[in-house]
């Protein structure tokens, strides 16, 4: 038998209400019939949701390894949540979202294979959140947030071949050319093609460098065709390797998607102090 024993649940706990029906007590008739119509307008709000994240994840291609509820596919909090639990770490909070984004803040390295690192950043409201699995053997995949259907994606990924790089803004262009393609070739090396590295500008944030990447390259799709991608990602280094977030969408889309994408990549934030007591452990019971 397995047991598992979590150390702390204090960013394990998300909102549950996302779709909480009406609960307010009603006397009349006509009350009455306006409960039973608001239900059914929320029984087909959640039907329409489930279907169109289904919808997304069989187009895009993915694999859940996970059940995604409704309050974690919309971001898993609000502000306020995010805040508070950026107060209990010793950050610095949000002071305020661009239009219609949600926050994001999550553990990522929880298993026993992985070194724990608090990932931050904001996405558009309806875009839809993965988190990483769990189970005995320790935790696979990684948090990401996406509208996959149109190939709209946000993405984080540990780049752990450099190790911790404490100078980050003074390397190289090659340096951030291999950490995102690294990134963006997890399912393989022969599904991209032409990948070109823009433009770099460097930011600091509370102390800690990031660096901005702009990027674009050929997806190769399965059934033969080349699809133009262009994106930015956000390149840092903490804990024992490096850390990028991301952000891509087609060629065709970037000039509606460019504005959001930057303001995800802009709000990429990454710690790795701390966090220990955050793994999950697990017991084996011998009978």
């Amino acid at each position: 038998m397995v047991r598992l024993t979590l150390l702390t649940t204090a960013l394990l706990v998300g909102s549950t209400n996302g779709f909480a029906p009406s609960t307010f007590g009603q006397t009349t008739k006509s009350a009455s019939a306006l409960t039973m119509a608001n239900n059914d307008v929320e029984a087909d709000s959640r039907r329409s949701f489930l279907s169109r994240v289904a919808g997304s994840a069989a187009i895009a291609g993915l694999s859940f390894t996970q059940a995604i509820a409704p309050a974690q596919a919309l971001g898993g909090g609000g502000l306020k949540k995010v805040n508070a639990k950026l107060q209990a770490y010793g950050l610095q909070t949000i002071d305020k979202l661009p239009d219609g984004f949600s926050p994001l803040l999550e553990i990522w390295g929880k298993g026993k294979n992985r070194d724990p690192l608090l990932v931050q950043f904001n996405h558009p409201l309806d875009w839809v959140v993965t988190l990483p699995s769990q189970d005995i053997n320790g935790e696979d995949g990684t948090i990401q947030a996406g509208e996959y259907a149109k190939g709209d994606t946000a993405t984080f990924f540990v780049y752990s071949d450099e190790g911790l790089v404490s100078n980050i803004a003074e390397q190289p262009k090659d340096f951030f050319q291999r950490a995102v393609v690294k990134a963006i070739s997890q399912k393989g090396d022969n599904l991209y093609q032409n990948f070109k590295v823009t433009k770099i500008v460097p930011k600091t944030e509370s102390g800690q460098e990031y660096m901005i990447v702009d990027f674009k390259y050929q997806l190769l799709t399965g059934a033969g065709f080349e699809v133009d991608r262009k994106g930015v990602a956000s390149v840092t280094s903490v804990g024992k390797a490096v850390e990028v977030l991301w952000t891509a969408s087609t060629a065709v889309r970037y000039k509606k998607t460019e504005d959001s994408l930057r303001n995800i990549a802009d709000s990429f934030r990454c710690y790795s102090d701390g966090l220990e007591l955050q793994k999950i452990s697990y017991q084996t019971d011998d009978y």
